[in-house]
């Protein structure tokens, strides 16, 4: 089957794999039809991914079709189409028990830690793929994204009362602020860049944009929230200084939420955070629960993404577009591969 492998940062290769049919118990094989880039995969190919080794068969964010499943395969059947949940949890650990099924202590991502989708077909636990009778293949690779930010806004209990600032203009801070909105909360994103502010307002319900990194942010910021600051701030750039600036931003009660990863420590002013008496959590990945959301408000038409697939490539063509995507010139917000 056509298989595209990450051999090292910078170098795919097209190569033919095998392909395995037979199935274990509880699982199933699917046929890869969209496949989604997100910065995970830049990031790989740039060799600048933590906690990822080469080769690598990329692609975590799938549109799929179930080709055949094994026994005691009950929530898919073949033919269905389907989102996958790229967690891979490989013991039934104490966070995989209590729930927390997005963190367990044996986490294995498809394209990151292991092999991925960017093949013809390939096999998985079925209790990790999420049908829909509606959507399409495309809709379907872009649910996993969307469902970072979706859990981001689950975990701080956004209320329609809620004022929301997100942090960060890009698929993964436009997917919080859709969310947000979809509560009722007023919401408004901050981002250095200002066309990707631009591009958030044409393409969701915000009340409001900042930029970023200038002297007057926090006025800003206290203008488009008639004179007070977020109840809820959503940092989804992982950048040290603006995970710091949170702290400033959120109002005295505030909850902040990490979504970004920093490779690195973190640290602030403890008088300051206890004088604000902040709620400061992290959000990493998706639940279940959180994909069965998305695929629900994306069948009533209560979410609509399209807008933000903003680049195309045929299989065969990806390895060439990955340079160009990488540039700040060609403005991708979201590419999505046909298989």
């Amino acid at each position: 089957m056509k298989t595209i492998v990450l051999e090292e940062p910078g170098k795919f290769t097209y190569t033919e794999t095998t392909l395995d049919e037979d199935l274990k118990a509880e699982e199933a094989l699917v046929k890869v039809h969209r496949i989604g880039i997100c910065g995970t995969d830049f990031h790989a190919y740039r060799g600048n991914q933590p906690f990822f080794t080469y080769p690598r068969i990329l692609g975590h964010e799938l549109g799929v079709e179930v080709l055949k499943i094994g026994e005691n395969v009950t929530n898919v059947s073949v033919g269905d189409r389907c989102s996958v949940e790229p967690y891979v949890n490989l013991t039934q650990d104490q966070a995989v028990r209590q729930g927390f099924t997005n963190c367990g202590e044996n986490l294995s991502v498809l394209g990151v830690h292991e092999d991925g989708g960017m093949r013809e077909h390939f096999k998985l636990p079925a209790r990790y793929l999420h049908k829909s009778d509606k959507l399409s293949y495309e809709q379907l690779a872009v649910v996993e994204p969307l469902g970072i930010g979706c859990h981001a806004v689950n975990r701080a209990k956004v209320q329609p009362d809620d004022l929301v600032l997100v942090v960060g203009a890009g698929p993964i801070g436009l997917a919080a602020a859709i969310f947000a909105t979809a509560q009722g909360a007023k919401t408004v994103v901050m981002d250095i860049h200002q066309e990707r502010l631009k591009f958030a307002h044409k393409t969701t319900d915000i009340h409001g944009t900042v930029v970023a990194g200038k002297d007057d942010t926090i006025d800003q910021l206290k203008v488009q929230l008639d004179g007070d600051l977020p109840t809820v701030v959503l940092d989804a750039t992982g950048n040290q200084h603006s995970m710091n600036k949170a702290l400033e931003y959120a109002a005295p009660g505030g909850r902040i939420v990490f979504i970004g990863l920093f490779q690195g420590d973190f640290t602030f002013h403890d008088p300051y955070f206890h004088k604000k008496e902040l709620t400061l959590m992290a959000s990493r990945n998706a639940l279940a629960t959180d994909f069965e959301q998305i695929i629900q408000m994306m069948e009533t038409g209560q979410i609509d993404v399209s807008q933000w697939i903003t680049h195309h490539s045929s299989f065969e063509d990806i390895a060439g577009q990955f340079e160009y995507w990488l540039k700040p010139e060609s403005q991708v917000i979201k590419a999505v591969v046909s298989i």
